[in-house]
């Protein structure tokens, strides 16, 4: 099969998983074992995709506590959190015919690394991936831009890939390296700050999502 594009890079969170609940929950978490005010009608779903020091600081963590913030969030994300998750409906017969079709998948997300394998594990969606690439603990690889790079000189490629996430965040990222990026309308991030980040295409549906990539 004639395909558009020989690789399809996807993002985690509000891509391949519908994973605000244990997120948002972990995130409040922290702020309450912190004693940090977080107003209860505060919209998480800006902390979805984004690295989760810079999630803090915009709700008002100061600098000399965000690395504590995160180190308390991933107290309860990486015990409960990371299973309050779903796949989203399609996604697997998705990679199986990305798969079937001679596409080579890959994960690149801002969500560590060994969580993200423990999580697509769990889902038993690891199967479809020929690299799962995340960000480091530490810090040094966390934006979607040095995940992609990280991701291409481990896999070997550097063209003919398309980027697949839900956020500008994962559009951005694709054309900072140089790829084209597909936006997804089921996860977190709006149409309209998708589309001001130039996608190729928005696809609210797994069929147009799989007609963006093969060019069907």
């Amino acid at each position: 099969m004639n395909t558009k594009y020989r690789a399809a890079l996807f993002d985690l969170d509000g891509t391949l998983t519908q994973s605000g609940e244990g997120i948002m929950k972990s995130f409040r978490y922290a702020f309450e074992k912190m004693h940090l005010e977080l107003d209860d009608n505060a919209d998480l779903s800006v902390i979805i995709g984004p690295p989760l020091k810079g999630s803090f600081a915009l709700f008002g963590v100061p600098e000399d506590r965000l690395d504590e913030a995160v180190i308390t969030y991933r107290e309860r994300y990486n015990t409960i959190g990371k299973y309050e998750n779903t796949p989203y409906e399609g996604i697997e017969e998705l990679l199986r015919r990305l798969k079937e079709d001679g596409i080579s998948l890959y994960v690149a997300t801002s969500k560590p690394e060994p969580m993200a394998k423990d999580i697509l594990e769990h889902f038993s969606l690891d199967q479809y991936f020929d690299e799962i690439a995340g960000a480091t603990f530490d810090g040094s690889r966390d934006t979607k831009k040095d995940v992609i790079l990280y991701l291409m000189e481990k896999a070997g490629f550097n063209d003919n890939a398309v980027m697949v996430g839900d956020t500008e965040f994962d559009i951005i990222g694709a054309h900072e390296t140089g790829l084209d990026a597909i936006g997804v309308e089921w996860g977190y991030g709006t149409y309209e700050s998708m589309h001001n980040a130039k996608p190729i295409g928005i696809a609210a549906t797994m069929d147009e999502l799989y007609a963006l990539i093969t060019n069907e």
